[in-house]
């Protein structure tokens, strides 16, 4: 789960998904469970996570306010984000990309982090769960 939501945190809209399998592939670890991860980012969710990569991104780079030029495209409503505004981030300059890529490693990594050990504890929960109610149908065949 982690490797998805790490994924769906980097500004890479149509390769999460591509990203999450590799990654799962290469730790062997569960794909279903890590695309699953990637729905994170959804129509939804993009907009603040998108938003908020750029922020840190571009604190971190120390992007003065006048370069900041961001902030047109991010005042655009969600439902105009089409291929040409993926284009217009790009021929926007290097600082803006760099941004959302450093921004989305930081927060991928604040995110994935936490959501490793929460999910850990949740699927163990559920697997003894499981195995009690497992268990108990046994014990009835037996008793019966």
């Amino acid at each position: 789960m982690a490797i998805g939501i790490f994924s769906a945190m980097l500004p890479i809209i149509p390769f999460h998904i591509a990203l999450a399998v590799a990654l799962a592939l290469v730790l062997r670890v569960s794909k279903i469970t890590a695309l699953i991860g990637v729905f994170a980012c959804n129509p939804f969710t993009f907009y603040l996570l998108y938003f908020f990569n750029y922020r840190v991104g571009a604190f971190i780079l120390n992007l003065h306010e006048n370069n900041r030029g961001f902030s047109s495209i991010m005042s655009m409503e969600t439902s105009e984000w089409t291929m040409d505004t993926i284009l217009r981030i790009a021929h926007a300059g290097w600082d803006i990309i760099a941004a959302f890529v450093v921004g989305g490693l930081i927060m991928g990594v604040v995110a994935a982090v936490p959501s490793y050990f929460i999910f850990l504890k949740l699927f163990n929960l559920v697997r003894d769960w499981r195995q009690k109610i497992k268990e108990r149908r046994s014990g009835k065949k037996w008793n019966q």
